[in-house]
């Protein structure tokens, strides 16, 4: 069974579970704007742990394809707010910081104790990402990438999408391992730097992952994979995202990362009924 240690408190897999996102950025794509202010903040989190949330996930830089990214000095301070008001008001929730850069994991992990860092780069946008995790001691979200935001979706190629995928998360693991990392969990990146075709055949072989035996996150909630397919909009996605969040499930996905927690729940709830009935035996 999968463990990982955030800030003393043990998180056992024993089933899936969700994390929850809070995007306090003016520019993300499906709910840039929304959760900007202490008040608002607050509610967005106490209603998705309401819904069952494990995990909230606090990004206040976009990374959506194309974006311009704010400045560190932008993020610290959206960061700042946001994370002392909800240490304020939920002072055991556990918390995840989506960011690439290592002075602000540093500071925020400092300041209120924030549990997972959760950097969609893997390192490669700060090179000392790898060394500040390893002294923070928390466990850390290795997500696979090409190229960078503001690039990823310029004709990625590959020539052996899952082979290139495993390999870049074992280079990367061997030297985390060796800086003393203890808790990685793994994100195959959905929509960073992949086509439709790409994002579906890592969907389908996601259980391939299981190689490494880390905790494997998927976070395709209401990304284009969903709504460019359907021909909708990321509004009209929630459907598709439980689809997909099924998929993954049966793929061996362990942590699902989504804006609609209480749909995931009930997601999770569905697939551990299902996994825990017997087939009909033939008479």
């Amino acid at each position: 069974m999968i463990t990982f240690n955030c800030n003393g408190k043990l998180v056992t897999l024993e089933q899936p579970i969700v994390m929850g996102i809070l995007n306090i950025t003016p520019d993300s794509f499906y709910d840039g704007g929304k959760y900007r202010s202490e008040t608002e903040v607050i509610a967005r989190c106490a209603a998705m742990l309401e819904e069952g949330a494990t995990i909230i996930d606090v990004g206040a830089v976009s990374t959506r394809p194309g974006s311009a990214q704010a400045t560190a000095a932008e993020e610290e301070q959206r960061l700042t707010d946001a994370l002392s008001a909800i240490r304020k008001e939920f002072p055991d929730v556990l918390l995840s910081l989506d960011t690439y850069r290592a002075d602000i994991a540093r500071k925020m992990v400092h300041l209120f104790g924030v549990d997972i860092i959760n950097d969609i780069s893997a390192g490669t946008i700060d090179g000392t990402m790898f060394e500040t995790v390893a002294s923070l001691n928390v466990p850390y979200i290795l997500m696979h990438i090409q190229g960078t935001p503001e690039n990823m979706q310029n004709h990625p190629t590959y020539n052996h999408l899952m082979g290139e995928v495993i390999a870049f998360f074992r280079e990367k693991m061997t030297r985390l391992r060796s800086l003393g990392v203890k808790d990685i969990i793994l994100d195959p990146g959905f929509g960073f730097g992949k086509t439709m075709e790409h994002n579906y055949e890592l969907l389908n072989q996601l259980q391939q992952l299981d190689i490494f035996d880390c905790a494997v996150l998927a976070a395709a909630s209401r990304k284009s994979m969903i709504y460019k397919l359907l021909d909708i909009d990321p509004t009209q996605a929630l459907n598709g995202t439980t689809v997909i969040n099924t998929l993954a499930l049966l793929n061996g996905a362990d942590i699902l990362r989504v804006h609609d927690v209480k749909e995931a729940v009930e997601c999770i709830r569905i697939f551990q009924k299902y996994k825990k009935t017997p087939p009909l035996t033939a008479r």
